[in-house]
C-alpha cells in the first residue's frame, strides 16, 4: 500500500473512533458538570482547599476564583523549580534558572506546555510529576470549567450565578480527566511508552563518547499531555521519541486523545442547552474545518517536487520514518488547531506551506475542536459574532439561543477576537524591530520572520509547540512568551465569563419566523465562513512576509 492510501486509512479510522466516542463522552460529561451530589473524594478535596461546593458564583466571582487558583498554580510550580537542586529524585540537576522557571510555571498553569529547555536534562522526577504533571491536569479542567460557565450563561435566564469554579474544576478532574488519563496510560505502556522512576544511566558508546538517558513516568505524563491539550513533552523530541510515541498505533492514538475531549465537547453543549440539534451544529463546522486542513496539509507534504521526495514519498524531511508523511500530517494538524502543541515532526521542516497551514490553525483561535474547553467557549463567541452579521443583513436583532445578542455583547465578543491577534503581531514587530531578539533566528528571510511568528502565535494562543529554529532560551524570549502566555490565557477568559454573566441575566426571547435556526447546515456555512475571514483579515499581511513568501518561492 502506498504512503497516500495508508494516510486516508489512517484519518477514517481516528474519525470512526472519534465517533464511537461521541455520544457517551459528551454525555458523560453533561452529567458530570449536572449532577447535583458531590462524591466522597470530592467532599474531602473541598474540605482541603476551604471551598463551599454549594455557594454559587456571578461571574467577577467565578473569574476571581479563576485567577487566584492559577496564581497559587504559578507560584508553586516556579518554587518547586527553583528549588529542584534540593529536592529527592532530582537526578542530580540544580535549580531551574529564574527566567526559564518563569516563563515554564507561566506555561504550564496556562495549558500553553511552551518549553525552552531539554526536559531530560533540565527536569527531574518531583519536578515532571508533582509540579508538571499535575498542571497538566488542573490547566485543563480550568478551561473546561470556564467552558461550561458560558454555556450554563446559555441556558439559564434571569440569573446571575454561573455554577461553582471549585465545583467544577474538581469533577473535571476526578470524574473525566483522571480515569481517563489512567486507561490511556495503561494502553501507552502496554504498547511500549515507558513508566518508571529509573535514574541517568549510559546506554552506550559513540565515536568516543557515550549517550546517556533518564527514564521517568513518561506514559502517565503522555496520557494527560495529549487528553488535556497540554502538550509538554518529558524529552526534548517530544511525541518524536520513541519512548513516549514508540509506534504508528500509538501516534495515532496518542491524535485520538487530543481531539475526543474537545470534539465531545459540543455533546455536552447541546445536551445542557437543551438541543443536540445545536451541538451538532457546532461539530459540523468543527469537523469541516479540521478536514480541510489536513487534506490541506497532506496534499502540501505530499506534492513530489524533485526526484528526492519522489523517492521519499513525500517531505520527509524532519519527520520520523515510522509515522511518514501522512501520520505526521494529521498529528500537526491536530496539535495546531488545539492548544496541545505536541509534536511529532518539527514544523520548521514542512514545505513552505505546510508550515503555514499549522501556523493558519492556531491563528484561528484553535477552534477546530480547540482545546480542552478553550475551543468550545471560542467556537461559542464566533457563533455569536456569526448570528450579528446574519442580523446585519437582514436588520434584526440577533438572536443565539433564545438570548439577545445586543451592545454589551458584541463588546465582550470583539474584544476576546482581537486580544490575541494584538499580543501576536506586537510582540513579532517588537522582535523583529529590536536588535537582539533576531540572533536567535536559525534563517534568515521569510523563514525566519515564520520563527519568530509562530512562537508568538503559538505562546499567545496558549499552544505550546514550536516551529523549532529559534533559540527561544533568552532572556527576552523567556520573559516575552511568558506574558504572552498570561494574557492569552486569561484575558479572553474574562470577557467569556462577562458574556456568560451578561447572557444568564436575560429573559429568553421566544422562536419567531424571522428567528435565524442555528442548528441548519446554513449557519453552519457561516459560521466557518466567519471564522476563516476574521482570521484572513487579520493575518494576511502577517502570513504574506513569512510562509506564503516562503511557500510562493519554492
Amino acid at each position: 500500500m502506498g504512503p497516500e492510501p495508508a494516510a486516508v486509512l489512517q484519518l477514517l479510522a481516528l474519525t470512526g473512533a472519534l465517533a464511537l466516542a461521541y455520544l457517551p463522552l459528551g454525555d458523560h460529561m453533561a452529567r458530570v458538570y449536572c449532577s447535583p451530589t458531590h462524591l466522597r473524594a470530592e467532599k474531602w478535596t473541598y474540605k482541603a482547599i476551604g471551598a463551599d461546593p454549594d455557594a454559587r458564583m456571578t461571574w467577577p466571582a467565578y473569574l476571581r476564583a479563576v485567577l487566584a487558583f492559577s496564581a497559587v498554580g504559578v507560584l508553586l510550580l516556579y518554587l518547586l523549580q527553583r528549588l529542584q537542586g534540593v529536592l529527592p529524585g532530582s537526578l542530580g540537576f540544580s535549580a531551574v534558572g529564574p527566567a526559564q522557571s518563569f516563563n515554564t510555571a507561566v506555561s504550564f498553569v496556562t495549558n500553553t506546555n511552551w518549553q525552552s529547555y531539554y526536559g531530560e536534562q533540565t527536569m527531574g522526577h518531583v519536578v515532571q510529576t508533582a509540579g508538571l504533571a499535575v498542571q497538566n491536569f488542573v490547566s485543563a479542567a480550568v478551561g473546561m470549567a470556564v467552558a461550561v460557565a458560558l454555556v450554563r450563561g446559555f441556558a439559564r435566564s434571569r440569573t446571575g450565578e454561573l455554577g461553582n469554579f471549585w465545583v467544577d474544576l474538581v469533577r473535571g478532574t476526578l470524574r473525566i480527566l483522571v480515569p481517563l488519563a489512567a486507561v490511556a496510560a495503561v494502553v501507552l505502556v502496554a504498547r511500549g511508552v515507558i513508566q518508571n522512576f529509573s535514574g541517568i544511566h549510559e546506554v552506550g558508546q559513540f565515536n568516543g563518547g557515550s549517550q546517556q538517558w533518564n527514564g521517568g513516568a513518561v506514559a502517565s505524563q503522555e496520557a494527560i499531555k495529549e487528553l488535556g491539550t497540554n502538550g509538554g513533552g518529558y524529552f526534548n523530541a517530544n511525541s518524536a521519541h520513541p519512548f513516549e510515541n514508540p509506534t504508528p498505533f500509538t501516534n495515532l492514538f496518542e491524535v485520538f486523545l487530543i481531539l475526543v475531549i474537545p470534539f465531545s465537547l459540543t455533546r455536552t453543549f447541546g445536551v445542557m442547552v437543551g438541543s443536540v440539534r445545536q451541538g451538532y451544529a457546532i461539530l459540523a463546522t468543527m469537523v469541516t474545518i479540521w478536514l480541510g486542513f489536513t487534506a490541506l496539509m497532506m496534499w502540501t507534504e505530499f506534492t513530489h517536487h524533485g526526484p528526492a521526495l519522489q523517492a521519499a514519498g513525500g517531505a520527509m524531511e524532519g519527520k520520523e520514518v515510522r509515522f511518514g508523511v501522512g501520520g505526521s500530517s494529521i498529528f500537526a494538524v491536530a496539535t495546531t488547531l488545539t492548544s496541545t502543541g505536541a509534536v511529532d515532526s518539527f514544523h520548521s521542516s514542512f514545505t513552505g506551506l505546510g508550515g503555514g497551514i499549522a501556523l493558519l490553525g492556531m491563528m484561528l483561535g484553535e477552534i477546530a475542536p480547540g482545546g480542552t474547553g478553550s475551543g468550545l467557549y471560542g467556537m461559542l463567541v464566533l457563533a455569536v459574532i456569526a448570528v450579528f452579521i446574519a442580523g446585519l443583513m437582514v436588520g434584526r436583532t440577533p438572536e443565539y439561543l433564545g438570548k439577545k445578542i445586543g451592545g454589551r455583547e458584541m463588546k465582550l465578543a470583539a474584544c476576546y477576537i482581537l486580544v490575541t491577534p494584538a499580543l501576536v503581531l506586537v510582540f513579532t514587530a517588537a522582535s523583529m524591530a529590536l536588535p537582539t531578539p533576531p540572533h536567535s533566528m536559525l534563517n534568515s528571510g521569510a523563514h525566519g520572520f515564520s520563527e519568530v511568528l509562530y512562537a508568538f502565535t503559538s505562546a499567545a494562543n496558549n499552544n505550546g509547540s514550536a516551529f523549532a529554529g529559534l533559540n527561544a532560551n533568552t532572556d527576552w524570549f523567556n520573559t516575552m512568551t511568558g506574558l504572552a502566555m498570561l494574557l492569552g490565557r486569561f484575558l479572553p477568559m474574562v470577557f467569556v465569563l462577562a458574556l456568560a454573566g451578561s447572557l444568564a441575566g436575560q429573559q429568553p426571547v421566544p422562536v419567531t419566523a424571522g428567528t435565524l435556526r442555528t442548528e441548519k447546515p446554513l449557519f453552519t456555512g457561516l459560521l466557518v465562513s466567519a471564522v476563516l475571514i476574521i482570521t484572513g483579515l487579520t493575518y494576511f499581511p502577517a502570513l504574506a512576509l513569512g510562509p506564503l513568501a516562503e511557500g510562493l518561492a519554492s
